[in-house]
């Protein structure tokens, strides 16, 4: 009976963590389709960023420019994304 009432208070938390992290991986249909867009946008900024340092421009005024592209569209100003220099 010990065992058994161990047993369940062991894996209680852990099953439960495992349920709470399954209902946040489940998103609706327009709560996907929002993320596709954000990293879409996010891509788009990238990309543009890695064109303007193509051109020339330096590396202050790219980031400047990628911070003003990625505003509200993910964590930090790096647009989600960052990178050793």
């Amino acid at each position: 009976m010990k065992k058994n009432l161990l047993a369940s208070l062991v894996l209680a938390p852990v099953l439960l963590a495992a349920a709470l992290a399954h209902a946040q991986d489940t998103h609706s249909d327009k709560e996907t389709k929002a993320d596709i867009q954000r990293h879409r946008a996010m891509a788009a900024a990238h990309e543009a960023a890695a064109k303007c340092l193509e051109s020339g421009n330096g590396h202050e005024t790219c980031q400047k420019e990628l911070q003003v592209a990625c505003k509200n569209l993910a964590i930090g100003k790096y647009c989600g994304m960052r990178h050793v220099h």
